[in-house]
């Protein structure tokens, strides 16, 4: 039996625009993810948010579910656009209530919240503005974070900055596979060093105005990288480089105050002159603890410089199973990175934010939906945070991705990661296996590692 340490935190993961649909009630105004959605071809099958699974309207029976799952914790986010008034200072308070009644539900079932200021749905309005490129875009941030402190502080105790910086900025602003759809890489290192600014300014006020007995921190979407061959150059060096593109861009000023060096060559020609000229130490600001997603990790051989960026990566298949992503399963992978992390950043508490896999699920004729293969990866990665934990890592909690099948971004409903099925037509939730297996492991706080799941 692989057992957790008292106290451990098993929850669920979320996002605002994945699951709530009513993409303009309530004074709701539209996101860069509603506008981007309409440019046909961005997004599989021409789908959109505006109904999703319709949480805003079954947040209670969601959070009654949430609720026979054992969960102890619900994270999700708040939609800025939800929230968002034109005039300065001002917001959109119907957009809180629904925040407020969501956690007063939360509360009554004695599910901790932890809340997400920031899952990418920024204001169209906004990115009119220019977004993440305008650097008064850290202005309005923060004047976003203070609100929601100060109005749900009182009942929210762990918060979180930004998720997945690295997306919101490369997939946003560098190749434009994700909103706004802006394809330059100088764009992408602007709106990076934005995002790591706002995170920092966050952060201050939270200290100033935020719940004292509250804690903050960041999550971050974290890829570990390997070379094909140890004893290659090209390969140690394209191994590292993805580090430093993926990972330690973010990770350093987070946790430094500083870029990489490394990476600030590589990037020489491309960077912007604010990140020549200013000194992020303010990005330095400490954390309670530190968030990360993790689904896979890569294998690269070679990599060169492109025409219009300075990287592009030669990747090598490993035979390993993969996800409906194409995503190679690796739960080794999750316990080299929370090692790294201790051994490179020091002992913060971490907590898995994220961690799951799209498969293609099908509802039995009785109703079930039996799916092994995220069950197993579930299973595999928990076992993995189980043998960091043995090995002094600072776990504190684990998150799975996701609570619902939901609007995956640019792949629309076609990928399903939910550990309870949705049905897009009636909307109906099914948990799936994977979510009584949690449910179960969450009731003893582990597994026994003789259990056959693979049948």
């Amino acid at each position: 039996m692989l057992l957790f340490p008292k106290g451990f935190v098993w929850g669920a993961a979320t996002s605002s625009y994945q699951i709530e649909g009513t993409a303009t009630g309530d004074n709701k105004i539209y996101s860069i993810w509603d506008h981007f959605c309409r440019i046909p071809g961005k997004v599989a099958n021409g789908d959109n948010g505006d109904v999703a699974i319709d949480h805003f309207n079954r947040y209670s029976e969601d959070v009654e579910l949430m609720k026979a799952l054992n969960l102890h914790s619900y994270r999700f986010s708040t939609s800025w656009a939800r929230l968002y008034s034109d005039v300065p200072g001002k917001f959109n308070e119907k957009g809180l209530d629904f925040y407020k009644r969501l956690i007063d539900k939360l509360l009554e079932m004695n599910i901790e919240p932890m809340l997400t200021v920031y899952h990418w749905d920024m204001p169209q309005a906004l990115q009119e503005k220019g977004g993440w490129e305008n650097r008064d875009i850290v202005k309005y941030f923060n004047e976003f974070s203070v609100y929601l402190y100060e109005n749900l502080g009182d009942v929210v105790k762990k918060w979180i900055t930004h998720n997945e910086p690295w997306v919101v900025t490369y997939l946003g602003y560098g190749n434009g596979e994700h909103a706004p759809g802006i394809q330059n890489f100088s764009s992408f290192l602007t709106a990076a060093h934005h995002v790591l600014l706002s995170h920092g300014e966050a952060v201050k006020s939270f200290r100033q105005l935020g719940p004292k007995d509250g804690e903050i921190g960041i999550t971050m979407n974290l890829t570990p990288s390997y070379p094909a061959d140890p004893q290659s150059e090209q390969a140690v060096d394209a191994a590292m480089k993805w580090d430093g593109f993926m990972n330690r861009w973010f990770l350093d000023p987070v946790f430094k105050g500083q870029y990489p060096q490394d990476m600030l060559a590589v990037y020489n020609e491309y960077l912007p002159d604010e990140i020549r000229e200013d000194n992020i130490n303010n990005v330095n600001q400490p954390i309670d603890f530190f968030g990360f997603n993790y689904y896979s990790s890569l294998v690269l051989k070679d990599w060169k410089k492109a025409d219009t960026s300075p990287i592009d990566f030669d990747t090598v298949n490993t035979g390993r199973p993969v996800t409906d992503m194409n995503w190679e399963v690796h739960a080794d992978g999750l316990y080299d990175l929370m090692v790294r992390l201790k051994k490179d950043y020091g002992n913060i508490p971490l907590y898995i934010t994220e961690n799951g896999a799209a498969f293609k699920d099908r509802v039995s004729p009785q109703g079930e939906v039996v799916d092994d293969d995220r069950l197993n990866y579930i299973r595999d990665h928990l076992a993995a945070c189980h043998r960091a934990i043995e090995h002094g890592v600072n776990l504190k909690g684990y998150y799975v991705w996701s609570l619902f099948d939901n609007f995956e971004w640019a792949y629309g409903y076609d990928k399903r990661f939910g550990i309870v099925h949705v049905d897009y037509n009636s909307l109906k939730r099914t948990p799936k296996k994977s979510a009584y297996w949690y449910k179960k492991t969450i009731q003893n706080n582990g597994f026994s590692i003789k259990e056959q799941i693979r049948g």
